[in-house]
């Protein structure tokens, strides 16, 4: 229709000049890119490298570690022997470290946004705690090695989301009453957990114990496969259903008005966030707080409306590879702490301040 003559022209609604539009003709794709949240993410991954490449030089006994330059030229092939040695033994676990971080950072940035919440994050709805439990269940009651307890953390970390899911779906995921219910099932999962560890024998409930509190150490880059293949194959499929997911930082009635099947795209949601937490927790055991402090700092860093995926992906590699040193090397040569010892402790202080800041919101 032509607006008559004394129509208020409206402007038209244009992107911020930070946004630019990256398309490539040949197979299709277009792709939306926020110069200033590419720039802060470039930064986060040169911090990681920067701090992997000190962590595998870093030595846990009296003898020196490994300068930063003599690291890099054992990873380009210039030097070998006992500085390669040296590399390859920790290797596996920074490797780890950054993988498990950024999985564990998208699953929490998946459902943040889909029950749009800070506090919803897997490892406060259960669904980590669930992964422990089937790893104690495989490795306490049928006595099963480390191979069965990966496969009983995937279970428990699967059975756990579909647990939740159905007891909290009423009113939809962006509900409060789904994360409820998953701190709910969380303490009478922690409830179980504590009483398999104290029915067990000695040796295998401080074997079981160490495992649930994350630790990294003693990997090796086998270990590494489950988490290439899951981010191999998840965050393709992340990326299909993300425009869909987006919607969700509307509210569900929002989404559905725009055309998009809820009740699926959240399923698929939950398998790909589940994937992504489990992918971590079933080799390394639940390492706390990643994937709620990540996304939220992700937000915060960057001028985004949402919470960005890949600057999650980028701040929880940082957070992860950052607390593995300081475990590894703060009381060392005495001990080496978990990493989950670390991570717990800083997220702790951020859950803190998360519940003073939303009380100073609610209040009138």
């Amino acid at each position: 229709m032509t607006p008559g003559a004394g129509a208020i022209p409206v402007p038209s609604a244009r992107w911020p000049r930070r946004v630019r539009f990256l398309r490539v003709s040949a197979i299709g794709l277009s792709l939306r890119v926020d110069i200033v949240s590419l720039a802060i993410t470039l930064m986060l991954l040169v911090i990681t490298a920067v701090v992997g490449i000190r962590s595998l030089g870093a030595s846990t006994t009296r003898t020196p570690g490994l300068g930063f330059v003599e690291v890099v030229e054992v990873l380009t092939g210039r030097i070998g022997g006992a500085p390669a040695n040296h590399v390859a033994t920790w290797l596996p676990v920074v490797v780890t470290a950054v993988l498990g971080g950024a999985s564990l950072a998208l699953s929490g940035a998946i459902f943040q946004t889909i029950t749009r919440n800070p506090l919803g994050s897997p490892d406060i709805i259960g669904f980590t705690t669930g992964a422990n439990t089937g790893a104690l269940v495989a490795m306490l009651v049928f006595g099963l090695g480390s191979g069965g307890a990966t496969v009983g953390a995937l279970t428990g970390c699967l059975l756990t989301a579909v647990a939740v899911y159905f007891l909290g779906m009423r009113g939809g995921t962006g509900n409060f009453r789904f994360i409820i219910v998953g701190i709910g099932v969380s303490a009478m999962l922690l409830s179980f957990n504590g009483y398999l560890v104290a029915t067990a024998d000695v040796q295998n409930a401080g074997a079981a114990a160490a495992w649930g509190m994350g630790n990294l150490r003693d990997l090796t880059m086998a270990d590494t496969i489950p988490v290439f293949v899951t981010l191999a194959v998840l965050v393709p499929a992340l990326m299909a259903v993300a425009p869909r997911m987006r919607m969700f930082e509307l509210g569900t009635d929002s989404a559905r008005s725009k055309g998009v099947d809820t009740g699926r795209t959240q399923i698929l949601l939950l398998v790909i966030g589940v994937g992504f937490a489990a992918a971590t927790t079933a080799i390394a055991g639940p390492i706390a707080f990643v994937a709620l402090v990540a996304p939220q700092v992700a937000a915060r860093i960057t001028p985004s409306a949402g919470i960005p995926l890949v600057t999650s992906a980028a701040v929880g590699a940082t957070l992860l590879v950052s607390s593995e040193v300081v475990a590894r090397t703060i009381l060392a040569p005495q001990t080496q702490l978990p990493v989950g010892v670390v991570t717990t402790s800083l997220g702790g202080v951020y859950l803190l301040f998360l519940l003073l800041a939303q009380s100073r919101k609610a209040r009138p």
